[in-house]
């Protein structure tokens, strides 16, 4: 059948919502989004909502059958936008390698951990559904705007040729965003440019004699982040990067404060570093092991104030709901769109989740000698700990999303009060025993609390995706099922990713991995060195009292900000305290990111293809999320079947460039691409033209064509008498040309799509998809080249090089036939009809 109307109306007819199709559509994209949220928090401490990016490629997929609908699209985005939210619990998990805990993730406590915390979550929001999205009143916006997607391009009488049009012009936009944020991290992790551009200075004695510096992450996926977080949240950001770097930093670096410091007996770490270090490491210190901890305490009042102001809407709407639900008539039958999973089924299962979290307790505290005497106590503490706190988290939390949006509600906010009170809890359970305090119990609490995190994500997203139900009239009993499957995707993926990433780079404090630089995972640092800090005895309360008293202040700050300027001017405590304790090098990349959105949005102002634009830009921003980060997660496993360092270093490129060459050259090549992508989505929005993959395919290939002809030129200096290199010198400025003008054509003047080309259209459109193709070829070749290579010779010479033989045949396989499609789907096209329109 075919839906009738995006609207709340039904038809006579079977009704198609939770299908397979959907479940098996959704749980890859939840399995995709996933390892790539994993890969992105892991390195920047963010994760990305996808509700918008899989609504828009389910619509796209699930077009192919024509019996698809509105409700089928929506059961496949609920999938995947909380299998995808599930990975906020690598904010937690990872602190268990930092204490010592685990060496690696087991996989069946790593599981159990996500599934049993995430179907609480969605339980426990089963029942706040009534209270929160239907008679609450909040605003949800998210779940709006995945609702007006589907409403627009979802099959059904109202849709109109243009969403279609939009539809496929999103997918593509996902596609090649992801393939040049791909590209991108694969010449980075080739070693032909430097993935970060950073400085280092030590002040004049005249301003202090500390140390400050600043860097920028050149990595897409942050890009992207910043585009996604907004102006406001990235200015905030912004101004406790201010704050941290060019004021406590130096202060905390100077002689004179280790001089005071040093005569209240108090401790400073700037006195332990040695007096001729660097000014990176100095700056660094002091930063990681201080400044971060002060970020802790702004963090930390700012959930607590944003808890209380948000304390009376929620107990109003609650109190609302109850009344509403006293005075439904007993026994009166449902509407569908109000047939919510039966309640005595929500009771069981959670009982059943409790009963599986209290297993999971029982096992870790016996398994551990040093809290086998306080197993009983411990179990029954973390049960009501996880019951009764898990249940409140999801109620803030879920009105959290439904009010500010669920990228915005704080919470990291949440895990950091979580992780206190589960520490606190910990240290009276070790003051009734009279039992030492053991590091064994700082892994318990974050066992407990990674359990009640897990309830946390998930209703923060839930709630999100059955507003979007409710907007589009979906089912809720059969929308519940769908985030229970999501869970479940969600939670079978990340041990794997984790332990993937674990072996490859490791993570900041734990045990080295076989890369050089380990994952920051900032939250996960931050959390295991408080629950350290508090069982331990030697947190550093007054770094945190002083934190407390900055998020005070910035609190004061905003409110008066919020009133003098009529709220078009905020400053949210919660982004100050992130850019606090994030470092220096994401920070300003997230800043960049939120400004170019801003710009790209104020081009698009006053357009009548104005909303299509910023769709448009949410879409290229997830697509340089996911193909970055998927790209992380390929690369991490081949560094650990190869067991080296940098095992697509292969070209010999980036030991060639002259000291802050690398930084140069990747600097300018991201901006080229950046400002190319935003161009080419700003032209996609226009819904005039969608065909726009080939235009894309050369924005994406001229920064790399410049630069090979400037690797080319060079060669001309460094081996003048090599003739050969004239000739490829001469062929790279050529290609180069030849996109530049094409680019130029196609934003000049109209082309015929036809199978003869004219010899102006065989010099202007197939000269230079020929040369594409040529590239694409020899890749290709390359790529069979791999292939027999490790099908023969490399499991005999060397076996563990195979798995990264095979992984590179394959990549080149595929990008030398993406290279190849557009020569091949030109020669095969039917010449267009008469006066339609075709591609530039």
């Amino acid at each position: 059948m075919t839906d009738a109307t995006n609207t709340p109306a039904t038809t006579g007819g079977k009704r198609i919502e939770l299908t397979l199709r959907a479940l098996l559509l959704g749980c890859v994209l939840a399995v995709i989004f996933t390892a790539a949220n994993v890969y992105l928090g892991l390195r920047v401490g963010l994760t990305f909502a996808s509700a918008i990016p899989a609504a828009v490629i389910a619509m796209a997929v699930m077009r192919t059958f024509r019996t698809s609908t509105i409700w089928e699209n929506m059961t496949v985005q609920t999938v995947a936008s909380v299998g995808g939210a599930m990975s906020a619990i690598i904010f937690v998990l990872p602190g268990l390698i930092m204490v010592g805990a685990w060496r690696e993730f087991p996989i069946w406590e790593s599981i159990t951990i996500c599934l049993l915390g995430g179907i609480l979550g969605v339980t426990f929001s089963i029942p706040l559904r009534r209270a929160l999205v239907v008679n609450g009143g909040l605003p949800y916006p998210e779940g709006v705007a995945a609702a007006e997607v589907l409403k627009v391009g979802s099959r059904g009488a109202e849709q109109t040729e243009s969403a279609v049009r939009e539809n496929r012009a999103g997918l593509w936009v996902v596609v090649w965003s992801a393939v040049a944020a791909a590209l991108f991290a694969f010449l980075q992790a080739a070693r032909v440019f430097a993935g970060e551009a950073a400085r280092f200075i030590k002040l004049p004695a005249a301003l202090g004699g500390g140390a400050t510096g600043l860097g920028a992450g050149m990595q897409f996926a942050l890009l992207g982040a910043g585009h996604l977080i907004g102006l406001t949240v990235g200015l905030a950001q912004l101004f406790g990067l201010l704050v941290a770097w060019f004021i406590i930093v130096p202060i905390m670096t100077s002689p004179d404060y280790v001089t005071w410091t040093a005569g209240l007996g108090l401790e400073s770490l700037a006195a332990g570093v040695a007096p001729g270090a660097p000014a990176a490491e100095l700056a660094n210190t002091v930063w990681r092991n201080e400044v971060r901890f002060m970020g802790a305490g702004v963090i930390g009042v700012a959930a607590i104030w944003t808890l209380i102001k948000l304390a009376g809407p929620l107990v109003g709407g609650l109190t609302s709901a109850l009344a509403s639900q006293a005075k439904r008539k007993s026994g009166e039958a449902l509407d569908r769109t109000e047939q919510d999973i039966p309640i005595n089924w929500v009771g069981s299962v959670s009982v059943a989740c409790v009963i599986g979290i209290a297993a999971l307790l029982a096992f870790v505290a016996n398994t551990q000698p040093a809290l086998a005497a306080t197993a009983p106590m411990l179990v029954i503490g973390g049960v009501i700990y996880v019951v009764i706190i898990g249940f409140a988290v999801a109620a803030i939390c879920g009105y959290m999303a439904g009010l500010i949006g669920s990228s915005n509600s704080p919470v990291s906010g949440v895990g950091i009060l979580a992780i206190v009170v589960a520490s606190l809890m910990m240290l009276a359970v070790i003051a009734i025993a009279g039992v030492p305090a053991d590091p064994a119990f700082i892994a318990y609490a974050l066992i407990v609390t990674a359990i009640v995190f897990a309830v946390a994500v998930i209703a923060n997203d839930n709630l999100q995706d059955l507003k979007t139900g409710q907007l589009v009239a979906a089912t809720p009993w059969r929308q519940q099922t769908a985030l229970i499957v999501g869970v479940i995707a969600g939670a079978i993926v990340i041990p794997f990713v984790l332990n993937a990433m674990n072996r490859a780079f490791g993570f900041e404090g734990g045990p080295a991995g076989i890369a050089s630089e380990p994952l920051a995972a900032p939250q996960a640092t931050l959390i295991s060195a408080l629950a350290k800090g508090v069982i331990s005895g030697d947190l550093r309360w007054d770094l945190i009292g002083v934190g407390a008293l900055i998020g005070v202040g910035v609190i004061i700050l905003d409110a008066v900000l919020n009133r003098t300027t009529n709220g078009r001017i905020k400053l949210p405590p919660l982004a100050v305290g992130i850019g606090f304790y994030l470092p220096a090098a994401i920070t300003t990349m997230l800043v960049i990111g939120a400004v170019a959105g801003w710009l790209y949005e104020k081009a698009l102002k006053g357009k009548p293809f104005e909303e299509v634009g910023k769709r448009m830009g949410i879409l290229m921003a997830s697509g340089l999320i996911v193909g970055e980060s998927l790209f992380g997660v390929l690369n991490a496993g081949v560094i650990g079947g190869t067991e080296r360092e940098a095992p697509f270093a292969f070209f010999g490129i980036g030991e060639s460039w002259p000291e802050g060459g690398g930084m140069l050259t990747g600097a300018v090549v991201f901006g080229l691409i950046a400002f190319g992508l935003y161009n080419w989505i700003k032209r996609q929005s226009g819904l005039r033209l969608f065909r726009g993959g080939v235009v894309a395919l050369y924005w994406v290939a001229l920064p790399f064509a410049l630069l090979m002809m400037g690797g080319w030129i060079s060669t001309l200096f460094l081996v003048p008498g090599e003739r050969r290199n004239w000739l490829f010198a001469a062929g790279s400025i050529g290609f180069c040309a030849l996109l530049i003008w094409r680019l130029w054509l196609n934003s000049r003047a109209p082309g015929r799509a036809g199978p003869f080309p004219s010899p102006r259209r065989f010099w202007r459109v197939f000269v230079p998809l020929g040369l594409l193709a040529l590239v694409g070829l020899i890749l290709a070749g390359l790529g069979m080249g791999f292939a027999i290579i490790s099908a023969t010779a490399l499991p005999q010479a060397a076996p563990g090089v195979v798995p990264f033989a095979v992984g590179a045949a394959v990549f080149l396989i595929t990008l030398g036939a993406g290279l190849c499609w557009p020569i091949v789907s030109r020669l095969v096209r039917k010449p267009a009809e008469p006066g339609a329109s075709s591609e530039r």
